[in-house]
């Protein structure tokens, strides 16, 4: 009998422990084992060399801070059975199984709008089969139709265990200290009060911490210039790439990234899901590095950039850039390169980010006397009622002359 309560030592947590059997197996599966071979932050790790984490990092560590927030509220007197405590842990170990290469930024385009999240549910439901039925309760408590609405909330919400994993592991990695959130004070905070998720009310400030380090993440890592630039790429080589296969241009790809460069808009199929499970960050490396000989102008420029890390200027502002300058940028463009098409290369991307949303799953505070108050409407909060608006941010990519 192979032992499958491990231990594995996680650079952000420390020991984290595998509790039950069935967590090990289902880690242990391909498609699992695939979150190891996809980056957790894209191309970020162009802008912070140290970003080279991947999702198998993150998920192992979600699943670790879902176990201690459950252990916190079991201490509580919240009565959770081994049941739902397996069903939470399997749940958010398998909330992103359903990725693609580099994250978020190329699932639209290689699965016609296929939000990750839909895939990890047909994934999970894959699982499901091939284990006999064990994950029926995870996949209830990831859809939120269990009835006990808090194994919800800790999976998915404006205070859940994969944003207190996602900002830590990414402050690590990244180097960015902002970032830094006191997830263990924020995790003794939890509580439960009518099958919802609550925070003591003395944990106020450590929440607005945990909110404002999000925004800043926000705009110094996720949002940088450079980075949001580099996943706007991403999208425009393999659209590029996409539109040149149509046009039917022969272009090297691995066997399953053609196979997706080929497909066609409709419903996905048995195949669909099987390729895409054989997917991940090193076919569309692979792709870059040889289409940077493209005659395709335009795909080669772009392939340069990412892989040889020469990438276009850009200019940020909290308007949107003026049409003339943008034509100038355009005509100056085709000039240098002596192409027509110097549009294709010249893009205003935006950015906008509100930070705490008062409607959608607003964080409720627990007061001392049982009663239940929005986080904005609390007289502790400082931070809150500044953190309810919506920035955004143009950023205007041209080429380097």
């Amino acid at each position: 009998m192979q032992n499958k309560l491990k231990i594995i030592n996680d650079p952000v947590h420390g020991f984290i422990k595998i509790p039950h059997e069935i967590l090990f197996d289902v880690i242990e599966h391909p498609y699992f084992q695939r979150l190891r071979r996809i980056s957790q932050t894209g191309l970020l790790n162009l802008i912070f060399p140290g970003a080279t984490h991947t999702r198998f990092h993150h998920a192992i560590g979600a699943m670790h801070l879902m176990f201690t927030a459950l252990e916190t509220l079991k201490q509580k007197g919240v009565a959770i059975s081994v049941e739902e405590e397996k069903g939470a842990m399997l749940a958010i170990l398998m909330h992103d199984i359903g990725h693609g290469p580099f994250s978020h930024a190329l699932e639209s385009m290689l699965m016609d709008d296929w939000h990750h999240e839909n895939l990890s549910l047909l994934l999970m439901n894959r699982l499901n089969d091939e284990f006999d039925g064990q994950l029926s309760t995870a996949i209830e408590m990831f859809q939120g139709k269990y009835h006990r609405k808090f194994f919800n909330q800790l999976i998915s919400s404006q205070l859940d265990v994969d944003r207190l994993d996602y900002l830590n592991r990414d402050s690590f990695f990244t180097g960015v200290s902002e970032g830094n959130i006191n997830t263990q004070r924020i995790i003794s905070m939890m509580n439960v009060c009518e099958e919802e998720l609550v925070i003591d009310a003395k944990g106020v400030y450590s929440i607005e911490n945990f909110l404002t380090a999000r925004m800043f993440m926000y705009w110094q890592v996720y949002y940088h210039k450079t980075a949001a630039l580099a996943e706007f790429i991403l999208v425009k080589i393999l659209e590029r790439a996409k539109y040149l296969v149509s046009e039917g241009i022969d272009l090297p790809a691995t066997e399953n990234l053609k196979y997706f460069l080929n497909r066609g808009k409709s419903a996905a199929t048995d195949e669909d899901v099987e390729r895409f499970t054989q997917l991940d960050d090193n076919d569309i490396v692979q792709a870059m590095k040889l289409w940077q000989k493209s005659e395709d102008f335009v795909l080669a420029y772009w392939c340069k950039c990412v892989i040889q890390r020469n990438f276009p200027k850009t200019i940020i502002s909290s308007h949107p850039f003026d049409d003339k300058f943008i034509e100038e940028k355009i005509k100056n463009t085709n000039e240098f390169f002596g192409i027509d098409n110097g549009g294709e290369l010249v893009h205003q991307i935006t950015r906008s980010l509100l930070p705490y949303d008062t409607e959608k799953q607003p964080i409720y505070l627990l007061q001392k006397s049982g009663k239940v108050l929005k986080l904005d409407e609390s007289e502790d909060q400082l931070l809150s009622g500044l953190i309810v608006h919506k920035t955004k941010r143009y950023i205007l990519a041209f080429p380097r002359m």
